[in-house]
């Protein structure tokens, strides 16, 4: 029982704090009700005054009713006869003591007809036929309170917000923790053989021995050593430089080409020389693992199209694969880490790619077009300085 409370503990938090909003709401609610209602017990008892003191005679005793209906400070009230001309009103921005212009008349005569929007007005009947009708409006502090369900509302789910954001930084720094003590683990425990490795490699050179493809195999403890420094580099902000991105995409692709199915067919597009502000290491790392997943889409048959250009202050370089394609459902989550359209393998290699491009070179990285059957485009889009 603790560990389902400490494992869905964001999700209790917001149910309860629902479930309090809830409360008060129909609390305040109740609260609202009554204090309309007793709005509108005193409105009653203001309109039997004002018709006492309409009807009394000349040795009546009007003191009660004049001071029931001197006591309200609070609600605006306008009294209108049976021909609808102001009688009097009260708690109003005019001053009733002053002559009225035609235009506050037909200002206060409409702001009756608002009042009785939102409550009846009191109807007393006078002498001859006539009668006059009370209209009322909400009091200020009614008119606070009215509100106050809603600033409740506004602040409990910045409060919500709050907690969600605090609790999803906090998922996103222990994975960042994760993902840069799995790397730089990863980076020292290639080290260790590499370095045994380098020093075979220098032994087989030096040897003479003509039936080792001793070159071969320098390539690839060199290309260890750089698979090292880019597993090193997680976790810490890389160092970028002004590189010729074009020489560099170039390299990684002859590298691929050369361990790579015969009937994969890499083409290049671009100009002899276009300049970015990268770290070299890890865009290769990020170019060599959009090709490899255009492979994996192709099934290791068929043709990948690399394009570079400028447009602006951006370089853009697109992969262009004729592979199988990728749902709309699947590109949003393409870079998550963990998901993965193939029945091997762990999910990681894009979800890196999307860190290095966008949190440690502030560009771009994204699904440019793809069509289940005809197959995807990759863009990247990077700061040319």
């Amino acid at each position: 029982m603790r560990n389902f409370f400490i494992q869905n503990k964001r999700i209790i938090f917001i149910i309860i704090s629902q479930l309090i909003l809830l409360l008060a709401l129909w609390r305040t609610n109740r609260f609202l009700l009554d204090f309309k209602k007793e709005e509108e017990n005193k409105m009653e008892i203001l309109g039997a005054a004002y018709e006492r003191l309409s009807q009394a005679g000349l040795d009546e005793d009007i003191s009660l009713s004049q001071h029931i209906f001197n006591s309200n400070n609070t609600i605006p009230i306008i009294i209108l006869d049976q021909d609808h001309k102001i009688v009097s009103f009260k708690n109003l921005k005019w001053d009733n003591r002053k002559k009225l212009t035609s235009e506050d008349s037909l200002q206060i005569i409409g702001l009756a007809k608002d009042f009785a929007q939102f409550t009846s007005p009191v109807v007393f009947d006078l002498d001859n036929g006539k009668y006059h009708e009370l209209y009322y409006g909400r009091s200020a502090l009614f008119t606070k309170l009215f509100y106050y369900p809603l600033i409740l509302v506004v602040i409990l789910l910045l409060f919500v917000g709050v907690i969600y954001q605090y609790y999803r930084v906090g998922k996103m720094s222990d994975e960042n923790k994760l993902w840069s003590s799995l790397a730089k683990e990863t980076a020292h425990q290639i080290g260790t053989p590499l370095s045994s490795l380098i020093g075979w490699v220098e032994i087989l050179k030096s040897s003479g021995c003509k039936d080792i493809p001793v070159e071969e195999l320098e390539k690839d403890v060199s290309r260890l050593s750089i698979i090292s420094q880019r597993f090193s580099k997680i976790g810490s902000q890389p160092e970028l430089k002004k590189e010729n991105i074009v020489e560099i995409s170039r390299k990684a692709v002859d590298y691929l080409m050369s361990r790579t199915s015969k009937l994969i067919e890499i083409t290049c597009n671009c100009e002899k020389e276009i300049y970015a502000g990268i770290n070299k290491q890890l865009y290769a790392w990020v170019l060599e693992n959009l090709i490899k997943n255009s492979i994996d889409a192709m099934e290791g048959k068929g043709k990948i199209e690399i394009e570079i250009k400028q447009e602006g202050q951006k370089v853009i370089i697109d992969v262009k694969d004729y592979g199988k394609g990728i749902t709309a459902a699947q590109v949003k989550q393409i870079f998550i880490p963990g998901y993965s359209t193939k029945k091997r393998g762990w999910g990681l290699g894009l979800s890196l790619a999307k860190r290095i491009i966008e949190e440690y070179h502030k560009g771009k990285i994204f699904v440019y077009k793809t069509k289940p059957g005809e197959g995807t485009t990759f863009r990247i889009v990077l700061n040319k300085t």
